[in-house]
């Protein structure tokens, strides 16, 4: 009851040729699978002049219909999809270099493809050559992919294919779906020969077994004269997610919220020992698992949010962010995730230590290797986020725990982006922007949150972990137009500490640039060039008065003295 049911029939022959180059085939995973990824099938033709061209069908199909559940849960469909793709394409495309296909690519392993992928009440296709699928409509088919065929005089030949060259550019759409919904997936053996009527007629009297309308379409393109191979798939919807229960964040949205938490307290197996942090978003409780005896952070919604469906799901989403993302330097949920919940609540691991935020107020001067540190590990835990599909969108001092030995932990997961989900549901249900002083600036002009954002706020981080204050104070917050943020001045941080070396700066002045195309090409990169100095890049490239302030000011000082005396000696002259 409310997940996903479709209904399946495909056939395919080799018609009136002695081998079958096309390949099909579909999957249908189980619930907790059917959930995060969704029913998939696929089908591709091989050209008919190569010999290996059964073999390229074959692996496209095979690889696409495996590797796409290897993909990580938080990618969404097209990340995911066309990652698959694209290697397969890279495969297909060495084999074809390897072999005959070198100097002819019509000996080569070249196939056409296409795909679709059901997940929750949307519809992903994937397309590239010259297979087709079509959506029923009424008493009408529509065809959902285009051809890449060029004409070239009284011959046609493909445009796009894949195993043709090192990458290939696939066509994508959506469309959202509705119970009942008939797709056909089919080669030009069958659609070449086979009217619209002929299919509507065959899905109308086979209307109970999807594989009998199948092969009675491929029967009748033979009946009409094709002389190519033979393949059709058919999917028809049966059944769809409520719209309130496509994710399984939602499911566990809907436990009912616990009661009020105070010390000594047991709840659920964990003895709650203190209070641990209070927003207006939620309270952090450190507590004790009875099972095991280690310690614990519950956190549950605040009074004030529990009427808030989407800070529920929101809530949720922390737990469920740790438990995709295994890395040393992010929150780790407790447990397995095995233990039957009766309420809505998170369990992470207890991380001992102070946040930055209080770690900056304990070392307001810190040395530059000991920033260098803190923004590495950070890097690295981002760059684990960012791998997974996933954005953090609220980093900040308070959002990172620093221990005793300098291990560094980012925390609040409750306002990231995380594509594979924000498919089946409302962006802003989902995220929350972060603390105005440590926000990209794009987010002030209504844009997405992107690696570039969290990139920003590192850099943020960095920068008043050296210099004590913000790089361009309160002022990104009230720019609302892009104009207005070119206009933004970054403050050097040689005015406040010269012994940070002038490419340090360069490197945060690029991380923190308006703009997030000019900044670095991820939080890898920036941490690097914050150890690294740049090919090129000399001191003398900054103007005077930020390299060496002082030096600047001594010479102002005497240029002007300069300009003193002789303006007295001009004076004494008319004198």
């Amino acid at each position: 009851m409310g997940s996903l049911q479709v209904r399946v029939g495909q056939h395919s022959d080799a018609g009136r040729k002695s081998a079958n180059q096309d390949f099909h085939g579909h999957r249908l995973p189980p619930a907790a699978a059917l959930a995060a990824k969704g029913v998939a099938l696929a089908l591709a033709d091989g050209i008919s002049s190569s010999e290996a061209a059964h073999l390229a069908s074959r692996a496209a199909v095979t690889s696409f219909l495996e590797d796409y559940y290897c993909t990580p849960d938080a990618w969404s469909v097209k990340q995911s999809a066309e990652r698959v793709v694209g290697a397969a394409n890279s495969w297909l495309y060495a084999q074809t270099q390897a072999g005959a296909g070198r100097y002819d690519k019509d000996h080569g392993w070249v196939c056409t493809f296409s795909a679709m992928v059901l997940k929750s009440r949307t519809a992903h296709i994937f397309h590239v050559g010259d297979t087709r699928i079509y959506q029923v409509q009424g008493r009408a088919l529509e065809q959902l992919t285009t051809d890449h065929r060029v004409q070239s005089g009284d011959e046609t030949y493909l445009g796009r294919a894949l195993g043709i060259a090192p990458r290939v550019e696939i066509d994508y759409h959506q469309l959202t779906l509705e119970e009942g919904d008939t797709f056909v997936l089919a080669t030009d053996g069958v659609y070449d020969h086979l009217p619209h009527a002929a299919v509507l007629a065959a899905l109308e009297q086979h209307a109970g077994d999807l594989d009998a309308a199948a092969k009675a379409m491929v029967d009748e393109a033979l009946q009409r004269g094709s002389d190519d191979n033979l393949t059709v798939q058919l999917l028809r919807v049966e059944a769809l997610p409520q719209a309130e229960a496509v994710e399984a964040l939602r499911g566990a949205a809907g436990l009912p919220l616990p009661p009020e938490l105070a010390p000594r307290m047991l709840f659920e197996g964990y003895r709650i020992v203190r209070e641990l942090h209070a927003s207006a978003r939620s309270h952090a409780f450190v507590a004790l698992d009875e099972e095991s005896q280690q310690t614990v952070v519950i956190k549950v919604p605040a009074t004030e949010q529990r009427e808030d469906p989407r800070a529920l799901e929101r809530l949720m989403l922390e737990e469920w962010v740790a438990r995709r993302v295994d890395h040393a330097h992010l929150l780790k949920a407790f447990g397995g995730g095995e233990r039957r919940r009766g309420h809505l609540y998170t369990v992470m691991e207890y991380v001992p230590g102070q946040t930055l935020a209080q770690w900056m107020v304990d070392h307001p001067r810190p040395s530059l290797e000991a920033v260098r540190g803190i923004v590495a590990q950070a890097a690295r835990g981002l760059r684990a986020l960012h791998r997974a599909g996933m954005v953090h969108q609220d980093l900040r001092p308070e959002n990172i725990m620093v221990d005793a030995t300098g291990s560094v932990k980012i925390i609040d997961f409750g306002a990231a982006s995380v594509a594979g989900i924000e498919e089946m549901a409302d962006a802003q249900a989902l995220a929350l922007p972060g603390l105005a002083q440590y926000m990209a600036p794009e987010f002030f002009l209504g844009g997405q949150g992107t690696q570039q954002s969290d990139l920003f706020s590192l850099a943020v981080i960095a920068y008043q972990m050296l210099g004590g204050r913000l790089p361009y104070g309160m002022e990104v917050p009230k720019c609302h137009s892009l104009a207005e943020q070119k206009r933004l001045h970054y403050q050097s941080l040689h005015a406040v500490r010269r012994d940070v070396p002038a490419w340090v700066d360069e490197a945060l002045r690029k991380a923190l640039q308006p703009e997030p195309d000019k900044r670095h090409g991820d939080v890898a990169e920036f941490s690097y060039a914050l150890q690294h100095p740049a090919p090129g890049l000399r001191r003398s490239s900054l103007p005077l008065v930020e390299r060496d302030p002082l030096t600047f000011w001594r010479s102002l000082a005497l240029v002007l003295a300069v300009c003193c005396v002789v303006l007295l000696g001009l004076l004494v002259r008319r004198g």
